[in-house]
């Protein structure tokens, strides 16, 4: 079956299809780059593990209370009968529950050294939604850009707030930001739509060496064949 989509498939950006979308881009960037940048560097596979309540959920609420009217009041005295409290029914409610989140991301360390060279992110929609997922990640991200360590930035959601980028105003529906260490405060930012085929970028390392190119639109395409008859045979509705 021939790939129907130019570059993104926007039916891999449904909630339920994402985090395995997200773990399979990951390991086949790794899997790809290991070979091209052995003996000097290692892949490392790592993940960020936090807790937080769902965001869906609602708080318990207190129930209205009931208020009985004057004249009842009036006519229960006047009859003088005693009148049974009414008995509270329960009311189903939803409590938010603490959740364990688990982020898979990519280092490139030097052999020998450990020193962390490049860090790359793949964006999960955690990150990009108001709380303490996004919290988190802007945290790592602060870090990351305040050392001398690369960093690539895959964004392949379009719902939610993109991370900030200054001095431009650029929209597109997709992301991908080449932050080099020594080159900052500027950075390369690949900018795309959903009829755009997925642009290949370089993996930043140390000055000197040869940088592996990564396409991701290869990857995700192999990716995607996988998926297909997940994909078709729910037929979700997602565009």
């Amino acid at each position: 079956m021939t790939y129907p989509f130019p570059g993104m498939n926007p039916y891999l950006e449904h909630p339920e299809l994402f985090p395995g979308l997200h773990h399979w881009l990951i390991i086949e960037i790794a899997r790809f780059l290991s070979p091209q940048v052995r003996p000097k560097y290692r892949v490392a596979v790592e993940v960020r593990t936090y807790e937080t309540n769902d965001e869906n959920s609602l708080l318990v609420g207190i129930p209205d209370v009931t208020v009985k009217s004057r004249q009842t009041a009036i006519d229960s005295t006047m009859l003088n009968v005693a009148v049974a409290a009414t008995v509270a029914e329960p009311v189903r409610v939803t409590i938010p529950m603490p959740l364990t989140i688990k982020e898979g991301y990519l280092e490139v360390r030097e052999v020998g050294t450990e020193a962390l060279i490049t860090t790359i992110e793949i964006l999960s929609p955690t990150n990009k939604r108001s709380g303490k997922g996004r919290q988190m990640y802007e945290e790592k991200r602060e870090q990351v850009l305040g050392s001398r360590t690369n960093l690539v930035e895959i964004d392949l959601l379009r719902r939610e707030n993109p991370m900030p980028f200054l001095g431009n105003h650029v929209e597109s529906h997709y992301r991908v930001l080449v932050c080099r260490g020594n080159k900052r405060p500027y950075a390369d930012l690949y900018a795309f739509n959903l009829q755009n085929v997925i642009p290949s970028l370089p993996l930043p390392l140390c000055s000197g060496d040869t940088e592996p190119v990564i396409d991701l639109q290869v990857l995700l395409n192999e990716i995607s064949t996988c998926a297909k008859l997940i994909l078709y045979s729910r037929r979700l509705k997602y565009l």
